[in-house]
């Protein structure tokens, strides 16, 4: 299975990613404006892999004058349902469909890894104005907490990928890009919970992209026993999910 394959197979679930996706914290923004010196409010953002709309909902929140880039039919559908005054435009980051030094902010919310970072860098170097910045962060496994470190690794034996063992980005993203481009880097994590009806958990699990392209059988199957495993530590069915958010900040000249 191909990366393009599975980067679009998110359009074959738009729904289910819009009702069953985790947010992001507050921490997060407040560290972007921080690190930039700059606030959010009239900044004017660009959300590139915007999916649903889930972090470009929140910028709007901030104050930020943003757009949305989102390369698939149905998830800028989606996007268009739940945020029908936010503009969204059909494209990806290896091909920004933006002007050259027009935006103050980039963000790429579990997307950066779908670009071909030898154009997706050159490509925000381009439409970021002088001082502005490229943020690109994920939701990732909190390794540390015993259920989730091992529905993880059973998730990815299933899926039949390599479990990871770290968050990303890792140290080698923050020097390739302050390399490339002579970006001022930065990097934080930022630790969060939520509690969500067990059905909501299990949905989420089957919107990932390793996930979508099993086949409907495969996916019952380990559901099946999935909640089964999981009620027995959530009697209540209500699943504490924690993440850690990997965030990687970085400033044009």
């Amino acid at each position: 299975m191909t990366a393009s394959s599975r980067a679009h197979s998110f359009n074959a679930a738009a729904d289910q990613y819009a009702a069953s996706r985790p947010s992001y914290p507050p921490e997060l923004f407040d560290f972007i404006e921080e690190f930039t010196r700059r606030p959010l409010a009239r900044a004017r953002a660009a959300d590139v892999g915007a999916g649903t709309g889930i972090a470009t909902a929140l910028l709007r929140e901030r104050g930020a004058e943003v757009i949305a880039v989102e390369p698939g039919g149905a998830m800028a559908a989606k996007f268009h349902t739940l945020l029908p005054d936010v503009p969204v435009i059909r494209g990806d980051g290896n091909a920004l469909p933006l002007a050259d030094a027009s935006h103050d902010l980039i963000t790429y919310a579990q997307s950066w890894q779908w670009t071909d970072t030898t154009r997706s860098v050159p490509e925000t170097l381009r439409v970021l104005r002088p001082g502005g910045a490229l943020a690109i962060w994920w939701n990732t496994t909190a390794f540390d907490v015993p259920w989730i470190r091992e529905q993880h690794q059973r998730i990815a034996h299933h899926c039949g990928v390599k479990p990871t063992s770290r968050k990303r980005p890792d140290d080698s993203d923050a020097i390739r890009l302050a390399g490339l481009s002579g970006l001022r880097v930065a990097r934080r994590q930022v630790s969060w919970s939520r509690v969500i009806p067990l059905e909501t958990h299990l949905a989420n699990i089957s919107s990932r992209s390793a996930f979508l392209v099993l086949a409907e059988d495969d996916k019952r199957a380990f559901l099946s026993e999935e909640r089964g495993r999981l009620r027995d530590l959530f009697p209540d069915e209500a699943v504490e999910e924690t993440y850690v958010v990997d965030l990687l900040v970085a400033t044009r000249p």
